[in-house]
């Protein structure tokens, strides 16, 4: 029966494996989930899903399998509602205050409850709007959506009015996970988190509550203990193309400048323009007349910090290849010359491109950089590109 369930998950691009789902299928069987729709959900996540930027999938995927209520026949919906009780009740509990269940109580139970739902579907012929008596829509029924009745059963509703019964699924809480949604701040923070590094440093600011546990039950008095607070100890250097035409990325750049500051403690920056070459700069206004020399980043940051590049390597091969072949200033040495010295300085490097990536094979410029740094160090700025860049500077 939940073949189709497996259709769907493929239909999403949730990639499941067969085995995956035949674990599932052997977890169904041992009864753990079986009256409970929550506990289904979530055991057929974990069972399923491998990483959350599959969860929005995955969430798309049982709700084409296991909604649309609103489309069944009378004779179906008889079929679904003969539930067995236990089932109901412990749907109750969650989705009824104590005050709602003793006016189930008050009238007969679920077991009156479901044999009037019944009794009404078989005597309606057609939909009903409003009105307390018949199965529909936007009135008092028992019986019905968009409706209030505190003893209700919904039929043919997306969600609930009154937040007793929101599907988990139809939330939707990690649609900003997908790999396939435009890229921003919030899930660029979430890719680069895989690069965190922790470390306790600093003064005693986080409760120890393992310590003060162990420390009370030794002492037989309260001994509060406290520890440095855990910090991310990445230390990342980002060099940032300005100008030309990275213009038309800056949005999408500052994103990535933003997300990086708020999750790096340990963050230096420095802009260039197309190549790295003897000078970089903090400041993009004073570009000219306060830069910094290469050397001198390459002397003052040692190899256990993390490099990344963000550029779109769109320049003339020349400006990567030869002395002179800069296009705003003359350049005594290579471009290509700097990229081999940083990557030799700082092993766990990287070349992050915004430009999308089926298109950097009609660059040479792109394909030299790429080169230079190696086949699994230039990603895409994307979800998974970013992803795939903090694995590989870890």
């Amino acid at each position: 029966m939940f073949l189709p369930f497996f259709e769907q998950l493929r239909r999403h691009r949730v990639p499941a494996t067969l085995r995956e789902f035949l674990d599932f299928l052997g977890i169904m069987d041992a009864g753990i989930a079986t009256y409970d729709v929550d506990a289904f959900y979530f055991l057929a996540r974990t069972s399923l899903v491998k990483d959350e930027r599959h969860i929005d999938r995955f969430d798309q995927a049982f709700a084409a399998s296991f909604a649309g209520l609103e489309h069944i026949s009378t004779e179906e919906v008889l079929n679904a509602v003969d539930l067995p009780a236990d089932w109901l009740e412990k749907r109750a509990e969650k989705m009824l205050t104590p005050e709602e269940r003793a006016e189930i109580d008050a009238l007969g139970g679920f077991d009156k409850l479901m044999e009037t739902l019944r009794k009404r579907l078989e005597d309606q012929k057609g939909r009903h709007q409003g009105g307390s008596k018949w199965v529909g829509t936007a009135g008092t029924s028992p019986f019905g959506a968009y409706g209030y009745n505190p003893e209700g059963v919904r039929i043919g509703q997306h969600e609930s009015r009154h937040r007793k019964a929101v599907k988990v699924w139809d939330k939707r809480e990690f649609k900003n996970l997908d790999e396939d949604v435009e890229i921003g701040t919030r899930n660029i923070k979430v890719a680069l988190k895989r690069l965190r590094r922790w470390a306790r440093d600093g003064a005693t600011e986080e409760l120890d509550l393992p310590g003060t546990i162990r420390s009370t039950a030794n002492n037989g008095y309260l001994d509060v203990k406290t520890r440095p607070e855990r910090r991310n100890a990445a230390r990342v250097l980002l060099f940032l193309d300005v100008g030309g035409s990275m213009d038309d990325h800056v949005k999408v750049v500052s994103e990535l400048f933003s997300a990086a500051k708020a999750e790096f403690r340990h963050l230096e920056q420095f802009y260039f323009h197309n190549c790295l070459y003897e000078g970089v700069w903090r400041d993009n206004r004073r570009r000219w007349d306060a830069q910094t020399p290469t050397w001198e980043v390459l002397r003052t940051y040692g190899p256990e910090w993390r490099c990344i590049f963000v550029g779109d390597a769109a320049m003339s091969p020349y400006e990567i290849a030869m002395p002179g072949g800069a296009n705003e200033h003359w350049n005594p040495e290579a471009g290509a010359t700097w990229l081999q010295r940083a990557r030799d300085q700082w092993p766990h490097h990287l070349w992050i491109n915004p430009v999308q990536q089926r298109y950097w094979a009609y660059t040479q410029s792109t394909q030299m950089i790429a080169e230079i740094f190696g086949a699994d160090r230039m990603v895409p700025m994307t979800l998974d590109g970013l992803s795939r860049g903090m694995r590989a500077l870890t």
